[in-house]
């Protein structure tokens, strides 16, 4: 246990504080309204084309402090986020990048790189502190490499919804070389690419049809 953890009557408070703050949102809003859904996914598009209007960092800073929260295994947290804005950085991610996918990034305002460490495990003393869980991933590269990738994965998701949810237009790619973009932004390192998203205003006029989704019965059963 970290020492620092909350432990004993203080364990105990910030328990019902954690409970009280939940029972306390629910109260004042059970769920979302439709166009509010709407906003987030049922009505959301991926963009490919993108307003000349700037993202401010207080923007990124913004969305990340949303992303945060969203819930992982064991708050292991191992997503770690690149914001490509300048014609640099640009040119670096481009080397990565299949053909179509180039006037995408170059046109977008920032181009997130959705990453991982891969020994997130380390900092779990950190996030995790009331009990020591280093020991399930030391020495297994595999499991830690599973655990940070699918969680990271996850973590993009929740970066996708908190951009959407302040206002902005996101556009994931993954029509990339995962391998030129660890070696541009990652070299020596223990971290490693998963995604890459646009984020910005987006130009409406190159959206096309809305694609097919599965109906419930396709994909879904009980058991």
């Amino acid at each position: 246990m970290n020492a620092n953890a909350p432990h004993g009557q203080d364990l105990e408070q910030a328990r019902i504080h954690a409970q009280e703050d939940v029972r306390d949102l629910r109260s004042k809003i059970s769920h979302l309204g439709e166009d509010e859904i709407g906003l987030m996914l049922t009505r959301a598009r991926s963009h490919y084309a993108w307003q000349d209007k700037p993202v401010t960092d207080e923007q990124l800073k913004q969305i990340y402090d949303i992303t945060k929260m969203g819930s992982t295994s064991m708050n292991c947290c191992p997503a770690r986020f690149v914001f490509v804005k300048s014609a640099a950085g640009k040119d670096r991610l481009a080397k990565a990048l299949k053909p179509t996918n180039v006037p995408k990034v170059m046109k977008a305002p920032v181009t997130a790189i959705i990453a991982f460490d891969k020994e997130f495990w380390t900092e779990l003393p950190r996030l995790f502190p009331h009990e020591d869980r280093r020991g399930h991933f030391r020495d297994k590269e595999k499991h830690s490499y599973d655990t940070a990738f699918r969680n990271s994965t996850l973590q993009g998701g929740y970066f996708m919804m908190a951009a959407r949810a302040i206002g902005l237009d996101t556009g994931p790619i993954s029509g990339f070389s995962n391998e030129i973009v660890d070696a541009e932004f990652f070299a020596g390192t223990t971290i490693a690419s998963n995604f890459l998203c646009n984020l910005g205003y987006a130009d409406e006029s190159a959206l096309f049809q809305r694609l097919p989704r599965f109906d419930f019965e396709d994909v879904c059963e009980f058991a």
